[in-house]
């Protein structure tokens, strides 16, 4: 199905992105999915990964981001993040200290913290992955 479908990126303190798009692939809790227009009606919880923006055939941006959800259908893909930002704007640096700051939280959290300390670890986890991905 030919056309465009309205992408919409939306974090607590801001709109990301709202544009017409191709084809927006999303990191969904049960794996990656593509949304085109004509989209099945859909809801997802985001796992921490990278959203693809196509257009022209090509992807023409790269967004992480950490978790949230989504919801798709015919006309338009809305993501609720609670966090995103610009997978360009993001250092190989940047992502390493994140991800050594989440491990030695990990190690030190008390029972009560665990669960929290582990999701933050996986969010730098995939970043580390994305950055070095990219990079590639």
């Amino acid at each position: 199905m030919a056309g465009k479908l309205t992408f919409e990126l939306v974090s607590p303190s801001a709109l990301i992105a709202s544009e017409e798009v191709d084809m927006v692939v999303v990191p969904g809790a049960d794996g990656d999915f593509g949304v085109l227009a004509g989209h099945a009606p859909v809801l997802s919880n985001l796992r921490p990964g990278v959203v693809d923006i196509h257009n022209d055939g090509q992807v023409t941006k790269t967004l992480f981001v950490e978790g949230g959800f989504a919801e798709a259908t015919a006309e338009r893909c809305t993501l609720l993040a609670t966090s995103a930002k610009n997978l360009a704007d993001i250092s190989a640096d940047e992502a390493d200290t994140r991800l050594t700051l989440a491990h030695e939280a990990e190690a030190t959290a008390d029972s009560d913290k665990k669960v929290v300390a582990a999701w933050e670890v996986a969010v730098a986890e995939a970043m580390v992955y994305a950055v070095n991905k990219s990079a590639a």
